[in-house]
């Protein structure tokens, strides 16, 4: 069995991922394919990945690939979380995992609106055809906010209550049950926001207007091996639990779609880990490098197993739900936070002693920084002990 050990994981993750000098690239697209998918739950976080990662490249040039050139898509995938995905790469996050994720939430909301009394007949048809509807409004407008569409679509103000007698609980209408389901199902996508790179107020268009086919049909079975090969690429080895955390998926479901793939154990000191037959060549370390990730990059997401780069510090960079805050990076492994402080100053602070040299480095990275926000102010959606304590 071949071994690999942390040395070698972190120059896999640090070449993988484009962290190293050497590695970085202006090509947005190319930075998103390196890490499979960017982590878009807070918006600000697709940005400041791609920032991290290149030389040059400014948030109107994300903004450029995103809504321009089209070549990104931002979507619901695995474990119901939002990313933004290469376009070549949504048939397979739509039919691996969206898919069921729009089949769920239709049984949820349709539940909700059963319940309500809101509907006569058979809410699942009611549904659909509110959702035929909003898809035409959508395809005549172009773009639309949530409140344009259910001027067009009446039904889309339907008042639910969903927990009718509670003190918390007040009707809501169903505009963004039915925009999110069809998102889901790959009808219908989120488009330029409304105001600057960190905003949440999204337009939405129509699928057509990035890819005009639609979103091609995959066998589910092909997709989830398709989504394990380019994990493993990127984040392996690791172990399997790794990749059922990643996906959302059940363990049972993993390991059917990893007969699909020519893979190896590995041990990953001691334990067992799991990578591409094909893959087994040792990885050089790069020469030394920092970094200043976001909260919510997908480097440290990108595993539920998290000591060889993260050690002691998770008290202090996670939040009590696991979601990371923004961390700062020497040769493979996480040193410290930083935060973005009201007046545009960044500030850090360091975890462990890393040198005068990486001192200097992160100092300059954390400069790249500051001039990549510009007179843009982000608040983290997922605020972290540390994050609070620079921030205070």
């Amino acid at each position: 069995m071949r071994s690999i050990d942390v040395a070698e994981r972190q120059a896999r993750l640090a070449v993988r991922h484009r962290l190293a000098a050497a590695t970085r690239t202006d090509q947005i697209t190319e930075i998103a394919r390196s890490l499979v998918v960017l982590h878009a739950t807070d918006p600000a976080t697709v940005y400041l990945s791609v920032g991290a990662r290149s030389h040059t490249v400014t948030p109107a040039d994300v903004e450029q690939t995103l809504y321009d050139e089209r070549t990104l898509l931002r979507m619901l995938a695995m474990r119901r979380t939002m990313y933004v995905a290469p376009t070549e790469l949504v048939p397979v996050l739509q039919a691996s995992c969206a898919d069921a994720l729009a089949h769920k939430q239709r049984r949820t909301y349709g539940k909700y609106i059963e319940q309500s009394g809101a509907v006569d007949g058979d809410v699942q048809s009611w549904l659909s055809e509110v959702e035929a509807e909003t898809h035409d409004a959508l395809l005549t407008r172009g773009a639309a906010t949530g409140i344009q569409l259910s001027k067009d679509v009446p039904r889309l103000r339907t008042q639910v209550n969903t927990a009718p007698g509670k003190a918390y609980s007040k009707p809501t209408n169903i505009t963004t049950w039915v925009l999110l389901t069809l998102g889901c199902e790959g009808r219908i996508v989120r488009g330029r926001p409304k105001g600057s790179w960190t905003s949440s107020q999204y337009t939405w268009e129509p699928i057509e207007s990035w890819l005009p086919q639609g979103v091609p049909a995959m066998p589910a079975e092909q997709a989830r091996a398709e989504l394990l090969r380019q994990w493993l690429y990127a984040f392996g080895p690791a172990p399997i639990t790794d990749l059922k955390w990643w996906t959302g998926w059940g363990l049972g479901e993993v390991r059917k779609a990893l007969t699909d793939l020519d893979v190896v154990e590995v041990d990953l000191d001691g334990s067992t880990g799991l990578l591409l037959a094909d893959d087994l060549e040792p990885v050089a370390a790069p020469e030394p490098w920092t970094a200043l990730l976001p909260a919510l990059d997908p480097t440290p997401m990108g595993w539920q197993s998290r000591d060889w780069y993260l050690g002691p510090h998770a008290p202090a960079l996670f939040d009590t739900n696991g979601n990371v805050g923004p961390t700062i990076w020497c040769n493979g492994r996480i040193v410290g936070g930083w935060a973005q402080r009201t007046d545009g100053e960044i500030v850090y602070r360091l975890l462990e002693d890393v040198g005068t040299d990486a001192v200097a480095m992160i100092e300059a990275e954390a400069a790249r920084t500051t001039e990549w926000f510009g007179g843009v102010r982000a608040i983290p959606r997922f605020r972290t002990p540390l994050q609070r304590e620079l921030t205070a």
